[in-house]
């Protein structure tokens, strides 16, 4: 209780609300503008956080993130074209709502039903962050060692139709971070005579060449399509009756809980949550006709689980330094350029500052509600900016955000360079992501595997020295087990349907 109290007088400045609102405005205007993501918002953003305290810029870039889930929800109901990825489950009630001239009402079902999620979100990582916290605190090197191979099984969640390609990916962010100055003996490791790779490359840098600039690049190559939308009706209030109210609160109770759990699990996402709360929400529907021809328990059910993921994606990140899906791992850079290094120790070192960011998702979700009440014809409006006016302004963020990190034009060359390696792994259907998690946990990986063995005198069981490595070596197998058997399974239904057609 003490420190919620310290946690709350922290969080209790204009300042923090300003960042967060501007967060909010940023991530749902990236989420409705189909092509531009959330983590490219939070990617072009994150140099400006460079400057702010850690409550500061992980508030901002909270509120890119929550809102980005609300966004995409947008134009998946106006023009039939989701925002984001996990706003497709919302697309398939939500447009033919739209195409009834409902479309504000659906649209209000959005985000009601995403601050549900988000709510409940917020609400298991403050009070089950902590315990686990408790729980990491007990764990040492060989422990932490397993722990990031375990996040390196994400992999098997991003990497697409190919787990050999998503591997490959993984490999060469892996061999990115060993650039640089040897952290156990301090020489130098494939840095050419360049004094400027001395500490490596940036995190932001790399992030802002593999996913913002390499999107530029991948757009100059397509044409611009001009989606119909069907803009909102006057005569559409968006008032929500009580009988839907009733109709739509057990499917989105399910879906928070479904929300939360897949949320916990590394490398699943709000793609995953969605569709599967849709599944679990047309099963249990009295109603099932209804889903795909404008259904209002769909509609709450898919946006509950897209949200509720949000805040319980950093319960891994926070306690264990896991970063649940790719934007969480970016924002993995916002603590750590704050001297808060996700782990163990994070909530005994700083344990009033985490519980400000963890009360700040609470205020995120209920600053997201009044935003998308009031200015839903506004961010209606944005999804028809044409993309050649989009693209000079993302470059100009790029640059910028890449100068302003070390004030170097090194980085700006490295920026291209990385936009062309991610521009090509694209047309070579090679995932970025992977790339993303071996940079994050390359570092961590290797120290504490070293640590581990130097503790040891090179004994390998020492990995297996304590009842937590063993849990985490069965969760290892499991986990790898689970992955082999479903490409195996994929890949017979698939020789199956060849062989039949």
């Amino acid at each position: 209780m003490e420190l919620f109290q310290q946690g709350m007088q922290l969080l209790m400045h204009w300042s923090n609300f300003i960042w967060m609102n501007l967060g909010l405005i940023i991530g749902i205007i990236f989420g409705a503008i189909p092509g531009l993501t959330v983590i490219l918002a939070i990617v072009l953003f994150l140099p400006f956080t460079y400057t702010l305290g850690p409550i500061q810029s992980f508030m901002f870039l909270l509120g890119i993130y929550c809102a980005g889930g609300y966004g995409g929800s947008i134009s998946a109901i106006l023009i039939h074209t989701p925002g984001t990825p996990h706003a497709a489950a919302t697309m398939l009630d939500g447009y033919p709502m739209c195409q009834k001239g409902q479309a504000r009402k659906a649209m209000n079902i959005a985000l009601q039903a995403s601050t549900f999620g988000g709510f409940a979100s917020a609400f298991a990582l403050l009070f089950f962050a902590p315990q686990v916290a408790k729980l990491a605190q007990k764990m040492g090197t060989p422990e932490y060692f397993l722990v990031c191979l375990f996040g390196l099984t994400i992999i098997a969640g991003v990497s697409g139709k190919s787990l050999i390609k998503g591997i490959i990916s993984c490999c060469f962010g892996l061999f990115v971070s060993t650039i640089g100055i040897d952290p156990m003996t301090g020489s130098t490791r494939f840095i050419f005579s360049n004094i400027n790779l001395y500490s490596g490359f940036d995190l932001v840098i790399c992030l802002i060449g593999l996913f913002a600039l390499s999107e530029v690049l991948a757009k100059s190559k397509k044409s611009a399509v001009n989606a119909k939308t069907h803009g909102l009706s006057k005569t559409d209030t968006g008032k929500i009756s009580k009988a839907e109210y009733k109709r739509m609160t057990l499917p989105a109770c399910i879906s928070a809980v479904i929300g939360i759990i897949i949320g916990i699990i590394p490398g699943t996402g709000a793609s995953m949550a969605s569709f599967f709360s849709y599944n679990v929400a047309k099963s249990i529907s009295h109603h099932p006709e209804e889903f795909g021809h404008g259904s209002v328990e769909a509609i709450a059910a898919a946006e509950t689980a897209n949200n509720a993921v949000t805040g319980a994606t950093l319960i891994p990140l926070l306690t264990m330094g896991i970063p649940g899906d790719g934007c969480v791992a970016i924002m993995l850079g916002a603590l750590m350029i704050n001297g808060l290094t996700p782990g163990p120790n994070l909530f005994r070192d700083h344990g009033p500052v985490m519980y400000a960011i963890m009360i700040g998702l609470l205020f995120v979700n209920l600053f997201m509600f009044i935003q998308g009440k009031y200015l839903t014809g506004l961010f209606a409006k944005i999804i028809n900016v044409p993309v050649s006016i989009l693209t000079p302004i993302i470059v100009i963020f790029c640059y910028a955000g890449a100068f302003s990190v070390n004030s170097s034009t090194f980085d700006i060359g490295t920026v291209i360079v990385f936009a062309i390696i991610a521009y090509v792994m694209n047309r070579l259907d090679f995932p970025t992501i992977p790339v993303l998690l071996g940079l994050v946990l390359g570092d961590l990986t290797e120290e504490n595997f070293r640590r581990s063995l130097i503790l040891s005198d090179g004994d390998w069981r020492i990995f297996a020295s304590s009842p937590i490595c063993i849990v985490f070596l069965i969760l290892l197998a499991v986990t790898v087990a689970t992955i082999l058997y479903g490409k195996v399974k994929a890949a017979k239904s698939t020789q199956g349907v060849s062989q039949n057609g």
